[in-house]
């Protein structure tokens, strides 16, 4: 079969990107198509297999022919076979096919109410004790439900919920946007941490103010502590005097106990050698942890078991 050269359906070969996705989306419902006659060198029996009209089938094989401007079967009668670029065409539109089907298994996989997956971000400083207490008391009920987890500050959390790239997360401060929704689940005191030899070190609890003269170490612009820090200091009458900033809470309690500063920070997992950790009287220094999510985004069954889950724990979420 000769086709004409001039179709006027036919996409042009400008290299332009929109070219191409015209000619992806052109192409693509006929794909399948194309393999199972390849495979079957026979449109009836092709047909018969894929329970397709044999007039739907023929048309669809003609008019992708037409739309790439290739031969891609020889015609015998009712049987066909592949030309040379038919099956160079074939090897392509089977390493498709293969890769679709790999990618609906894995999503199926991820939705699947036993077995499925979670994409869970978390504060840094909920990483060595609380998630992992969650996750053990959430997976008694659910021992197969799989884990993505990542470990970030609260903005880099928000735009991952944003991207899809996770179903939930926990975070502070709670996020008020228009996009997410969020839930208070519960609140975290801050202590001012100060060096075991510091002239604070004898106290139990200080305001604030008390502290204005000191030099503070800090989470990086960007991170919801730091902003948290900000603030109280600004309620206390003071800007603080920051020396060192780090990504990592712990990491700033280590350059406490080396010397370096004090810092505002929630207690620790474990007590750390070398520091003393004050209550703060004033102002009221705590930080709200929320769970976030994207608003308008369907749950799959695992995201929605453990998003119920996390609501559960409103009030009794961290340890007192």
């Amino acid at each position: 079969m000769v086709h004409q050269q001039s179709s006027g359906g036919r996409l042009s070969r400008t290299g332009d990107t929109r070219d191409t996705d015209d000619m992806s989306r052109l192409l693509a419902p006929r794909l399948a198509y194309f393999a199972g006659v390849a495979r079957t060198e026979h449109v009836t029996r092709a047909a018969q297999e894929m329970e397709v009209p044999q007039s739907t089938l023929s048309r669809a094989m003609v008019r992708l022919e037409e739309d790439l401007g290739v031969d891609l079967f020889a015609r015998h009668g009712r049987t066909v076979s592949l030309t040379p670029a038919g099956r160079a065409f074939l090897t392509s539109v089977e390493r498709a096919l293969a890769e679709i089907e790999r990618a609906a298994d894995e999503v199926r996989a991820d939705a699947d109410p036993a077995t499925g997956k979670v994409a869970f971000g978390f504060l840094h400083t909920m990483g060595a004790e609380t998630v992992p207490g969650l996750l053990h008391a959430f997976r008694a009920d659910h021992p197969r439900i799989r884990f993505s987890l990542v470990q970030n500050y609260g903005e880099a959390m928000l735009e991952g919920l944003r991207a899809g790239e996770l179903d939930l997360c926990l975070t502070s401060p709670v996020p008020d946007a228009p996009d997410l929704v969020a839930r208070r689940l519960d609140e975290q005191k801050l202590r001012l941490v100060v060096p075991a030899d510091h002239r604070l070190a004898g106290r139990r609890r200080i305001r604030l103010a008390e502290a204005a003269d000191e030099t503070f170490v800090t989470l990086e612009p960007g991170y919801g502590l730091r902003r948290i820090t900000d603030d109280l200091c600004a309620q206390a009458g003071f800007r603080p005097r920051i020396a060192f900033e780090g990504e990592e809470a712990e990491t700033l309690r280590g350059l406490v106990a080396a010397g370096l500063g004090v810092a505002l920070l929630p207690p620790p997992p474990f007590p750390r050698p070398g520091v003393v950790e004050l209550t703060v009287t004033a102002p009221r220094a705590a930080r709200e942890i929320g769970v976030a999510w994207l608003a308008g985004h369907p749950d799959t069954p695992p995201v929605a078991a453990f998003k119920k889950f996390l609501l559960s724990k409103r009030g009794t979420l961290l340890p007192t």
